[in-house]
């Protein structure tokens, strides 16, 4: 029997539907926080494939969600590129910048990712072959222009003001950046999806920032290609799209993107995004993450509003954002006991 997120993928309407967590595996679980001490620091867990197979796997056998998503992070992609990456602790991460023509031209061919990233898909393997067999394997990368936003300011902010003005003061840069990222991002995750993700994900963290015909060439335009690329070489490989934040770019993104699935963010409601999203296929979300932390009859109701207003179409349960670090685990179980139990 096909899985659950396959279907809803393939544009099935499931009388129950599937559910997964952003950042399911993380600092809310004790479980997660051991295995952390275990492996150091954050980034030697990621390059260690037992570890982070671990943590991707406590997740699904505490709460077992339908799909497990590859334990990474998005940034591994551009430190292969080159760059230098370093975690601050209780600051998040730093990057070496890349900011000139010279600086874009120096980074590592594409096909060099690789060296770096063996273990991300060691990490894959692992885990296809030790998921429970109805548990969906995700793959997933940073969409180019979130990985640039980080990749030319060397660490994340609120209004990603430094890609921003090289985007508006030398365009061409820019734009080699997008495509240098573009290129790679195709690479990385054609090379999970042979390792054994049945489906991926690109991550537009910060899409919602882009207006106008910059949301169009630097959200729309590389997703398409990269979805593309990757159709092109593995026939049938599902992908889901998630431009947080991005408003009416929601509306048609599926159409202009080649994706089977557009996540959503709880900054728009689901009776919006079911009207204007859902009717294109699968959308996936939005509880706000807010609810993993508070708990309670606003849990459950909330809950029940996305299940109900999604009802009449393809749809995979999430949060509209990644998990808090300061979410209750009893409040996750709440929320698959009201997905799974009405």
């Amino acid at each position: 029997m096909t899985k659950l997120i396959l279907r809803a993928l393939a544009g099935e309407t499931l009388p129950t539907p599937p559910i997964w967590m952003m950042r399911q595996a993380g600092r809310y679980l004790p479980e997660y926080r051991a295995t952390r001490a275990q492996a150091g620091d954050f980034l030697s867990l990621c390059y260690n494939p037992e570890l982070a197979a671990e943590v991707t796997l406590q997740p699904i056998r505490r709460y077992g969600f339908d799909a497990a998503i590859l334990f990474a992070d998005i940034l591994l992609l551009p430190q292969a590129l080159g760059p230098k990456l370093w975690f601050e602790t209780g600051e998040g991460p730093r990057m070496e910048t890349t900011t000139t023509a010279a600086q874009v031209a120096a980074l590592r061919p594409t096909e060099a990712i690789h060296d770096t990233l063996a273990p991300i898909y060691e990490t894959v393997r692992i885990l296809a072959r030790e998921l429970p067999k109805e548990t969906t394997l995700i793959g997933f990368a940073g969409a180019p222009w979130t990985v640039a936003t980080y990749m030319i300011a060397g660490r994340g902010s609120k209004d990603q003001g430094a890609a921003h003005a090289l985007k508006a003061a030398d365009r061409a840069t820019f734009a080699a950046l997008i495509n240098r990222i573009t290129e790679a991002t195709v690479e990385y995750l054609s090379a999970q999806i042979v390792a054994g993700a049945e489906v991926v994900k690109l991550f537009d963290s910060w899409a919602g920032s882009l207006k106008g015909a910059d949301f169009a060439d630097f959200a729309v335009k590389p997703t398409a290609r990269i979805i593309a690329a990757l159709k092109a070489r593995h026939p049938g490989i599902p992908v889901i799209a998630f431009p947080r934040e991005a408003g009416n770019g929601y509306i048609g993104f599926a159409a202009a993107t080649g994706a089977d699935c557009v996540a959503i963010d709880n900054s728009v409601s689901p009776e919006w995004a079911a009207a204007n999203v859902q009717k294109d296929g699968c959308v996936q979300g939005n509880l706000a993450p807010h609810h993993m932390v508070t708990g309670g009859p606003d849990l459950i109701r909330e809950t029940r509003r996305v299940v109900d207003a999604f009802r009449h179409g393809p749809h995979i349960f999430n949060l509209g954002h990644g998990i808090t670090p300061d979410a209750d685990p009893a409040n996750v179980q709440l929320m698959i006991d009201t997905v799974r139990g009405g």
